[in-house]
């Protein structure tokens, strides 16, 4: 006990840290020393437990503030005030141990203690996060296709078992199978006896002698495995699709977890999406818009004819009802909005020019009623 390290300088955060700040710092010294990754690495084995034991404390505002006034004797009543230092002492009792867990020896708990899992019950593989990349089209339309993924997965040597090919998990020599050991501690109030989980086999009863040679005894190996998925009709960009079973394998039993497909959808130099609708502009020629024509509009579905009536101005928008994107998991489909621009011809022949001139010579008010209504409001402004 003398060398243990203070929990805070264990997760490498100040005493004034945030909630936030310690789950971050937790998440990311478990990945690093995680087992799984280094394995058969005793030191960082025993690394990750020392994180796991800090943060198991300082994320629980009731343990977390015990360990802030007594220190490891708030909140471990087998540590002794001698071996801790100054922190390790309660009210002049010394190495007696946490009030909390004296009062729950005699009344049951309700001093903040928590009850622990069952590290023999069957716990659910975790869940893993992928990208894929489609394009717009794929995104309409949906398509079936193939993702690669890294995850954990039962040991084909043992099995799960964890033990080489051939042997067996033994009954543990210190709890004998039970998964906790009893513990005296002298109190104020005499000698309380209590139980704890077995160190020696963190409570599951068994202890492997001869580990297997490919899992290293964890019963699980990083394994690379393709998926089919299936990306349904009207997803978009930034939408995570779900595929249930895709993650890790779990625990003593356990199902797997899920693979979380984060989509992100390549732009298209044609359409724009909004929703389920479709926008796409068009341009058309200045005869087009002032005498009206038919014109083809490009559509996710292919190309489709619309006649653009007499007199349309640059801008306007015309709506093809049911003719964007099918709705997730629905029939219904949004529409497509068509933008139409009128282009204004450059680079005339003199002919040309001479034409639109005499052209416009031919007009008058009447053709022109925006203009029109323009300059009768200016003259009325100035009057």
């Amino acid at each position: 006990m003398a060398d243990k390290r203070d929990y805070y300088e264990v997760l490498g955060v100040s005493r004034s840290a945030s909630e936030e700040e310690i789950k971050k710092a937790f998440h990311k010294l478990a990945r690093k020393y995680h087992p799984d990754m280094h394995p058969g690495d005793t030191e960082c084995e025993a690394k990750f437990k020392e994180i796991n034991e800090a943060y198991e404390v300082l994320s629980d505002k009731d343990k977390k503030a015990k360990y802030d006034r007594f220190g490891f004797a708030g909140v471990d009543p087998s540590y002794s005030a001698g071996a801790g230092g100054a922190d390790g002492g309660f009210g002049g009792f010394g190495g007696f141990g946490d009030v909390g867990d004296i009062f729950e020896s005699f009344f049951g708990g309700g001093f903040g203690t928590s009850s622990r899992q069952n590290p023999n019950s069957p716990r659910r593989g975790q869940d893993l996060r992928a990208n894929l990349t489609i394009d717009f089209m794929e995104a309409c339309k949906g398509k079936k296709t193939e993702v690669k993924i890294s995850r954990l997965d039962i040991c084909p040597e043992c099995h799960g078992s964890g033990a080489k090919p051939g042997t067996s998990p033994t009954t543990c020599p210190d709890c004998h199978g039970t998964g906790t050991v009893k513990v005296s501690q002298r109190t104020p109030f005499g000698m309380i006896n209590s139980t704890r989980v077995c160190s020696r086999c963190g409570g599951k009863g068994k202890t492997i002698n001869d580990p297997c040679t490919r899992c290293m005894g964890q019963g699980r190996v990083k394994a690379q495995y393709t998926k089919e998925i299936e990306i349904p009709a009207g997803i978009d960009n930034g939408q995570t699709l779900r595929v249930a079973g895709g993650g890790d394998c779990g625990i003593n039993g356990g199902g797997y977890g899920d693979l979380n497909i984060n989509i992100t959808v390549r732009p298209d130099p044609i359409f724009a999406r909004e929703g389920f609708d479709i926008s796409t502009e068009v341009p058309i020629t200045y005869a087009q818009a002032t005498l009206g024509d038919e014109i083809v509009v490009p559509t996710i579905d292919g190309n489709v004819k619309y006649t653009v009536p007499e007199g349309t101005q640059t801008g306007t928008v015309f709506r093809l009802k049911g003719k964007g994107i099918k709705k997730l998991y629905r029939q219904e489909r949004g529409d497509h909005y068509v933008k139409v621009n009128v282009e204004i011809p450059r680079n005339l022949s003199k002919k040309q020019a001479d034409l639109l001139r005499e052209f416009e010579k031919s007009l008058d008010d009447k053709n022109y009623q925006k203009r029109k209504g323009f300059f009768d409001r200016l003259k009325e402004s100035f009057s």
